[in-house]
């Protein structure tokens, strides 16, 4: 059995080697993901200039009223929904996905979901 602290070890590496293939830039900025037990996190990222361009979260008071528990898969595809529309309000169509060193899978995929729901491409 993999502690939970030795599991977190284990992502941040895999999310540094994802991290010096993947940049965000001006024209594509990068879609960055974090998640907690809690919470969900998205930011969308222009790493040329070290820049947060749009961010949303589960603590947006948009997402906090429409669902009750802000841990799971609707919350994290209504914080899809909530980052794609800010970001297409600011003019950016098309990013590029950093899942954080998490898999693909549940919170991160419905989040990427919502995402492509409100018009990101990637």
């Amino acid at each position: 059995m993999i502690k939970i602290q030795d599991r977190n070890k284990i992502r941040l590496r895999k999310h540094v080697r994802v991290r010096k293939k993947i940049t965000g830039t001006h024209e594509r900025p990068r879609l960055c993901v974090f998640r907690s037990l809690k919470h969900i996190y998205a930011q969308i990222i222009d790493d040329v200039s070290g820049t947060t361009l749009v961010a949303a979260s589960t603590l947006d008071e948009a997402i906090k009223g429409k669902t009750g528990h802000c841990g799971n898969k609707s919350a994290a595809r209504e914080v899809g929904k909530l980052v794609g529309k800010k970001a297409i309000e600011k003019g950016i169509k098309t990013v590029v996905f950093d899942r954080g060193g998490y898999i693909y899978h549940g919170r991160v995929q419905e989040l990427a979901d919502g995402a492509r729901e409100a018009g990101l491409e990637f």
